[in-house]
């Protein structure tokens, strides 16, 4: 193998490594932000100042806490697939699902689950 192929393998691992690392940030904020939710509608539980709406709320973070914990999984194993790809000298394109596709319908359906629960 010559030192441009090397090289071309290492620009496209360090490439598959910030995207894992994004899908990190991405899962992380999912995580928090759930958690968050669920910790605020817990303390307004403990203030007895709880409504119908508890229930939807804490769904909604568990719905986000969800939804981070597979883009996650699902990342890593996105990346995990695409260094064995490189490994292999394997550059054909291979069509697959979007990750970032399916977390934005998963937002969505928990976005909707919202609204029509709020509005009701």
């Amino acid at each position: 193998m010559s030192v441009t192929d090397e090289l071309a393998k290492e620009r496209n691992r360090a490439a598959a490594e910030r995207t894992l690392m994004a899908w990190i940030r991405t899962s992380l904020s999912l995580i928090s932000f759930g958690f968050g939710i669920d910790r605020i509608v817990t303390a307004l539980r403990g203030l007895g100042s709880a409504s119908e709406a508890v229930g939807l709320s804490r769904n909604i973070g568990l719905s986000f806490i969800a939804i981070g914990v597979l883009a996650l999984l699902l990342a890593t194993i996105g990346h995990r697939q695409d260094l064995r790809r490189i490994n292999r000298g394997d550059f054909t394109y291979n069509p697959r699902i979007s990750l970032g596709l399916v977390v934005a319908i998963a937002l969505m359906i928990v976005g909707l689950f919202a609204f029509i629960g709020i509005l009701l």
